[in-house]
């Protein structure tokens, strides 16, 4: 994939430690899951296999560790990598769980008694080539785009250099989080993205020189292909922004040869082709539960409807998968805390004050 549209010798950049930029180099060599980049995001602990032909990224908690995606390494070391992996893992007396984990990693695992998994929703996958054909079928897209461009909106691509330092975009993303239900979420969804954007492409959304939103977009190398990582909208966004913001980046990697795009995970969507009974029970009924009232913490609803209104050509299915026989609430708890910088209790807990202030304030 080509990337000398990114960081050259005189870009004002801070340059990754040695550590980092070993990572860095791996995942643009061996990078395959559509998460692989996003190991390179603070607060992320990095392995190295032996051979050094490997990383991966994980977190640690409650005795698991939260493997981000999936190794990155060669296919063909691929369960070489696991063993080494989990081997030096079981010796610490530590569990391990690759969340995110794609095709690739389950057929890997898929048959072994060892593992148990966890369906986790699906993700929307697009040929960049295809994407103009599919606005020139729908009416209502290019109405979505119409809507900004009539108020004057203009999405345009920014150096990382420029993007990195710039007020404007830090304060859309401040106004961004202030509209969440949950406190800064971590892990693979970390907000802090523009720290250590290197390989990334932003896009910025702009009405008379006021920025509006911008969005993130991650390299996967191995399929020649992009991660729209993140889309923030600030408070002045007009109708129609997110929609120009995506359409504008995917036709600009379409332009660049890419052969894959995808708007990543969408928690618990019905859409992928899991089958009924990938979760056990009682992670089903929690989930549905989760699904049902969870709107006030998480939109997982509207965000699907978002995704799938760009009329995917397939949704592929995303997991956890656990080296333990059966999925244990242990694991979902590590899960949870990964999430929330080892707090889930006191993360939800905020979530449930403040939805709370939200009802007595629409009381009155």
């Amino acid at each position: 994939m080509k990337m000398d549209h990114r960081i050259s010798p005189g870009d004002k950049v801070p340059a990754p430690s040695a550590v980092l930029q070993r990572v860095r180099d791996l995942v643009r060599n061996f990078g395959w899951n559509a998460t692989a980049y996003q190991i390179i995001n603070p607060g992320i602990s990095h392995w190295f296999s032996e051979a050094k032909d490997a990383v991966i990224g994980y977190v640690e908690h409650n005795g698991v560790r939260l493997v981000a995606g999936a190794p990155v390494c060669p296919g063909e070391r691929l369960p070489e990598i696991i063993g080494e992996f989990e081997c030096e893992a079981a010796r610490n007396k530590i569990k391990v769980c690759y969340f995110g984990a794609e095709a690739r990693l389950e057929s890997c695992l898929a048959g072994s008694s060892r593992y148990s998994r966890m369906w986790l929703g699906a993700q929307p996958v697009w040929q960049p080539q295809s994407w103009a054909g599919i606005f020139a079928r729908h009416s209502s897209l290019r109405a979505q785009l119409n809507r900004a461009r009539n108020k004057s909106v203009a999405v345009g691509e920014w150096p990382v250099e420029r993007a990195a330092s710039h007020p404007e975009l830090r304060r859309c993303l401040s106004e961004w989080l202030a509209t969440r239900g949950l406190p800064p979420m971590h892990f693979l969804v970390e907000s802090q993205t523009l720290e250590r954007l290197y390989d990334r492409r932003i896009f910025v959304a702009e009405q008379k020189g006021a920025v509006l939103g911008f969005l993130v977009s991650s390299p996967v190398p191995q399929r020649n292909g992009w991660l729209i990582e993140q889309i923030v909208r600030g408070a002045g966004a007009v109708n129609g922004t997110n929609e120009l913001l995506v359409d504008t980046a995917v036709r600009a990697v379409a332009a660049s040869g890419s052969g894959y795009i995808t708007l990543g995970l969408s928690p618990l969507s019905k859409r992928g082709v899991a089958p009924s009974d990938s979760n056990p029970l009682w992670l089903r009924a929690l989930l549905a539960w989760v699904r049902a009232h969870g709107r006030r913490f998480y939109n997982f609803e509207g965000l699907d409807a978002f995704k799938a209104k760009f009329q995917p050509e397939r949704w592929e299915p995303i997991y956890a998968i656990a080296n333990e026989p059966r999925f244990s609430p242990l694991m979902l708890y590590a899960i949870a805390a990964a999430f929330t910088d080892g707090h889930p209790v006191s993360s939800v807990s905020h979530a449930l004050w403040r939805a709370l202030q939200q009802e007595i304030e629409n009381l009155f």
